[in-house]
C-alpha cells in the first residue's frame, strides 16, 4: 500500500483492508499483517488456514512483532505517513498465502470490492485492474524474476463521506486593526446539539479531569466549549509590516481533550508563498500543481520539537512565524490581501471567515457617516417657503 498523498496521513489506530475473493479462496498463512476474522474453517482438519472467510478484513501488525511474522514496510500499526513528510513511511505491506485459488494466471481470478478504512469511512476503492507483472531484483542485483500476476487498486478520499462536519476553522488579527475575527459561529457544530460534535467541557469545569477518557487515538472528540466548536482552530496574524518585507504568525490550537496529533500538517494558499523569505519552527514545502504557480505551501513541525500536537490544555498548540519579502507589483494590506485563501489541517479544509469580516486598514474600515446637513437644510427651506406664504 503506497500512500501518494501529499499532505494527508492514516493515524492511528491505522488503515483496514478488505475484499471479497471471487472463489473459494481461504487464505492458508500471513506475513506481516492479520485478518480480524478467521471464520468457518471446519471443514478442513489438521492443517487449519488463517482465514476462511468469502470477505476477509486485513489490518497491520503492531510494532514489537516477532522477525519471524514480519516484511519489510510491515509493522506500524497501520499508520502511514503523507508522501511529503515522510516517503520512507509512507508505504505499507503484508503478504498472504492463498488456497484455493488457481495455479496459473489464467485460473486465479481477481478478487473483487476493494474497501479501504482509515481508520472510519472517507475511501472509496476502484475496481482491481490487471496491470504488468511485477518485477523483483535479487540481493546481488544479477538476476531479475517477476510475478505471475500483478493487479493495482486505487482508492480516493472524500472529506465529505469522511465526517458530517469540518474539523478545524481559522480565525484572523492584523497588527494594523484591533478587530480580531473568530472562527464562524457553529462552524464544526454548536454547543447542546444532541449531535456529537456538541458534546464539550468548558476549561474552567470543577469536572474537567474526570471527563476526560485518556489520550486515546480512537476515543470520541471530547470538545472545549467554544462558539464554533472546531477541534482545531488555525490562527493567521498579520504581526508586523517592514519597509522591505512583513511578517505573519501562525498559530494551530488543538481543542480537543481526548486526542492528540502527531506529524500534523498544515497547506496554506496565498499569492505570497513566492517570496517566502524565512520561516522559523516549521517544516516547508512547496506545493506547485500548476508550473509558474507558487502560491501553496505545506508546513509541518520539526522532528522532536514540535511535530506532536498535544491534547486541549496549556500545551495543546503550536505556533510559527513566516517572514515574507514584499513584491511591489501585488503587495498590499488592502481588502483582505494579507489573508491566507484556504487553509488545510491534516488535509481537510478548514472553515473560513467570510470576506467582508476581514479586518481591514483603518482608512477603509470607516463606516459611512450619513450627513444630516443636506436634510435640516430642506426642512428649514421648506419652513420658511411656508411662512412667506402666511
Amino acid at each position: 500500500m503506497y500512500n501518494f498523498q501529499q499532505y494527508r496521513h492514516i493515524q492511528a489506530p491505522g488503515w483496514t483492508l478488505g475484499w471479497t475473493w471471487a472463489k473459494k479462496e481461504v487464505i492458508w498463512s500471513m506475513m506481516g499483517g492479520q485478518t480480524t476474522e478467521q471464520g468457518d474453517c471446519s471443514k478442513y482438519k489438521g492443517n487449519v488456514p488463517h482465514c476462511c472467510k468469502k470477505d476477509p478484513t486485513v489490518v497491520d501488525l503492531l510494532p514489537g512483532t516477532p522477525y519471524n511474522q514480519q516484511i519489510a514496510n510491515c509493522c506500524k500499526g497501520g499508520v502511514l505517513n503523507s508522501w511529503v513528510q515522510d516517503p520512507a513511511n509512507a508505504a505499507s505491506s503484508f503478504q498472504v498465502s492463498v488456497g484455493a485459488a488457481g495455479t496459473t494466471n489464467k485460473t486465479v481470478r481477481v478478487p473483487r470490492n476493494f474497501t479501504l478504512k482509515a481508520p472510519g469511512p472517507g475511501y472509496t476503492c476502484g475496481p482491481a485492474k490487471i496491470v504488468k507483472p511485477t518485477k523483483f531484483i535479487t540481493a546481488d542485483k544479477r538476476r531479475i524474476t517477476q510475478a505471475m500476476m500483478t493487479w493495482n487498486v486505487t482508492c480516493t478520499y472524500s472529506q465529505f463521506l469522511a465526517q458530517k462536519t469540518p474539523t478545524c476553522c481559522v480565525s484572523l488579527s492584523s497588527f494594523y486593526n484591533n478587530t480580531i475575527v473568530n472562527c464562524p459561529t457553529c462552524a464544526c457544530g454548536c454547543q447542546n446539539n444532541s449531535t456529537e460534535s456538541g458534546s464539550c467541557v468548558s476549561e474552567r469545569s470543577s469536572h474537567l479531569a474526570s471527563a476526560v477518557p485518556g489520550k486515546s487515538t480512537n476515543a470520541p472528540p471530547l470538545l472545549q466549549c467554544t462558539s464554533h466548536m472546531c477541534p482545531v482552530r488555525i490562527h493567521w496574524h498579520v504581526k508586523l509590516n517592514y519597509k522591505e518585507y512583513w511578517r505573519v504568525k501562525i498559530t494551530i490550537t488543538n481543542f480537543n481533550y481526548a486526542l492528540n496529533y502527531s506529524e500534523w500538517n498544515l497547506v496554506v494558499q496565498h499569492p505570497n508563498f513566492d517570496n517566502l523569505t524565512q520561516l522559523f519552527s516549521f517544516n516547508y514545502k512547496p506545493l506547485t500543481p500548476y508550473a509558474g504557480l507558487n502560491d501553496t505551501a505545506m508546513l509541518w513541525g520539526l522532528k522532536f520539537y514540535n511535530d506532536f500536537l498535544n491534547e486541549a490544555g496549556p500545551l495543546g498548540n503550536v505556533q510559527s512565524e513566516l517572514l515574507f519579502r514584499k513584491d511591489a507589483s501585488t503587495f498590499t494590506f488592502e481588502k483582505g490581501w494579507a489573508f491566507p485563501r484556504r487553509i488545510y489541517f491534516n488535509g481537510d479544509n478548514c472553515v473560513m471567515p467570510p470576506p467582508d469580516a476581514y479586518p481591514w486598514l483603518p482608512n477603509t474600515g470607516l463606516k459611512p457617516v450619513i450627513s444630516l446637513f443636506q436634510p435640516v437644510m430642506m426642512i428649514l427651506a421648506s419652513c420658511v417657503f411656508l411662512w412667506a406664504n402666511m
